[in-house]
């Protein structure tokens, strides 16, 4: 009886493998992703004993990649990539590039076709959204503008791995598929394919953008207004799966876009993040589903047959994508701690890379050890990836007591690294030095300004900087971590510091700079955590202002004045007079 319910059989080998393995996984400080692999590894066909339903697997799969799309769309914000533009799109287009080019390289040599050398380099191109976000938030760095970069720069290559897998299905056939008349096709021909294939997805983006940004958002308005949550993540999950199915059953569009752009103008209502939250527990439970697909693609002979084909993926991820990004950061004139930061962020990956492989396989372009070596490198690469980012504090501490060139880097003439000479005077003594830029930043330097107080911004992003110098507002761009940026905003002299950065990872060293260089300088920080806020104010790091505490004494305040408003015109002679008559 039970070997005639698939469904159910992989469902729970899968999620309860995955539960064992991931929590495994955690407790040796490697990303539960590992441990979700290596349990579709296990019940997969390549390993002895239980084998699930490979085709059940993967339409389980496919409404994971729905939900994890889904779930990057409600994230995705225009704003956030516009603010990193000129060093996100660049730097992740080029790197993406370089590493393709290094991917079809390696495959190449290996004696594979073009279309499977293509799907290889992209595949190995892409980092994983998962894997990023969660170190990001794990080093307390995601809100910092190190980590919007970051963010920024996945945000571009997620856009540019959309594209790929709407534009793959119609050049199969052109890039060595099996379908035979395809590949016969002439040049004309296929931009014929690809041009009605690319105005298929213009009309969905189109009807997504115009009628799906009002519609939706409306109908999730009028859901909620009942009261009831199941209905709400009903709701929520049947918009991102239906939108899916339709884009691909009247558009020919991939489920993945479609649910991208579900996302995307869910992400138009004011219950966004509701939405986010009531669909996490299904999107994670179906992501897992999906991983653990994902693994079942993987033959763990291959370490043994392939190993130097293995290290060759492994050197491309971890160190061809590393350096790439790590150049361009450095060559747009960026901190050594940013570039390390951002090049550590994506050597690894994850999701897109799955999704591609397996596009890749369905269209008989990727040589079946193909999935397998792309699967050890995002194994390897994601154990590894914790590794990295522990290692980028002594990386640079050592880069810069070895070398000069290292200590240049963060030394070298940039106009905007300092003020310039025409500075008035009032904002070089008894200034305030307000580090980071940002909302809370914004609304201290609007009071400042509207007192007349001089003060001095510092701040990391360099369009930021720009844009305040031609607003005649007094600005340092780097990292305030960095002695020689407070020298700059003249800390020796300043009256006091604010710091109103989101990142208060290293508040501690920022301060103790300050002081040395100002010791009777008052200080003033800003915290969203009670214990971290509680440890710095006994470090004497000076007043700390906690996000949620100052929210509470605002509001208190404002309902205080309401009440005593209230109670004045009540109590007033006139109101009684009309109250007893």
């Amino acid at each position: 009886m039970h070997a005639s319910l698939p469904l159910i059989n992989t469902i729970a080998a899968a999620l309860g493998l995955a539960l064992v393995l991931g929590f495994v996984a955690t407790r040796v400080k490697l990303p539960a992703l590992v441990g979700y692999l290596l349990a579709g590894v296990v019940i997969g066909p390549f390993t002895p004993g239980f084998v699930a339903d490979k085709e059940m697997a993967s339409q389980l799969a496919e409404i994971g990649v729905m939900l994890l799309m889904f779930g990057v769309g409600l994230h995705f914000s225009l704003g956030d990539l516009l603010a990193v533009r000129r060093i996100a799109l660049p730097g992740a287009v080029v790197q993406m590039v370089v590493a393709t080019l290094m991917g079809m390289g390696l495959a190449t040599w290996w004696g594979w076709g073009l279309g499977g050398a293509l799907v290889f380099g992209l595949s190995l191109s892409v980092a994983s959204t998962v894997v990023l976000l969660r170190a990001l938030e794990t080093q307390g760095i995601l809100d910092s503008y190190t980590g919007r970069i970051a963010v920024g720069w996945l945000v571009v290559e997620d856009l540019a791995m959309v594209l790929v897998l709407v534009l793959l299905p119609p050049l199969a056939g052109w890039l060595g598929g099996p379908d035979s008349a395809g590949a016969h096709e002439p040049a004309s021909s296929v931009l014929r394919t690809v041009g009605i294939t690319l105005a298929q997805v213009a009309a969905f983006v189109v009807l997504m953008l115009v009628v799906g940004r009002r519609v939706f958002p409306w109908v999730l308005w009028q859901v909620a207004r009942t009261g009831s949550r199941e209905l709400f993540t009903l709701c929520v999950v049947a918009a991102a799966v239906s939108i899916a199915f339709g884009s691909a059953a009247l558009f020919g569009v991939s489920f993945a876009l479609g649910a991208f752009f579900a996302g995307m103008v869910m992400r138009e209502s004011e219950f966004s993040h509701r939405a986010a939250q009531e669909s996490l527990p299904l999107r994670d439970a179906f992501a897992v589903l999906f991983f653990v697909s994902v693994g079942m693609l993987f033959n763990p002979w291959v370490l043994l047959e392939r190993p130097f084909q293995v290290l060759a993926v492994v050197a491309v991820i971890i160190f061809g994508k590393t350096l790439a990004a790590a150049a361009l950061v450095l060559a747009f004139r960026y901190p050594l701690n940013t570039a390390l930061t951002v090049s550590a962020s994506l050597a690894q990956i994850g999701e897109f890379s799955f999704i591609l492989v397996g596009l890749g396989a369905s269209l008989g372009l990727l040589p079946p050890e193909g999935a397998s070596l792309v699967l050890a490198g995002a194994l390897i690469s994601i154990a590894v990836n914790p590794v990295l980012f522990r290692a980028i504090a002594p990386l640079q501490e050592w880069l810069r007591a070895k070398s000069a060139w290292a200590r240049s880097l963060e030394q070298r003439d940039d106009p905007l690294a300092e003020l310039p000479m025409s500075t008035d005077e009032r904002y070089l003594a008894r200034q305030v030095v307000l580090v980071g830029y940002g909302r809370v930043g914004q609304r201290i330097a609007s009071a400042l300004a509207g007192q007349d107080i001089p003060f001095v911004v510092a701040e990391q992003n360099r369009d930021l900087v720009e844009m305040l110098r031609e607003q005649g507002i007094a600005a340092v761009y780097g990292d305030a971590v960095e002695p020689s940026v407070l020298i700059q905003a003249h800390i020796a002299r300043a009256h006091m510091l604010v710091i109103a950065t989101p990142d208060t990872l290293n508040v501690r060293q920022i301060v103790e700079t300050a002081r040395t260089l100002n010791p009777g300088i008052a200080t003033v920080v800003r915290s969203h955590n009670e214990e971290e806020a509680r440890l710095l104010e006994q470090d004497g790091v000076g007043k700390v202002f906690l996000g949620e505490e100052a929210l509470a004494v605002a509001m208190t305040a404002h309902v205080l004045d309401c009440a005593d408003q209230r109670h004045a015109q009540a109590t007033a002679p006139g109101a009684l007079h009309e109250h007893r008559a």
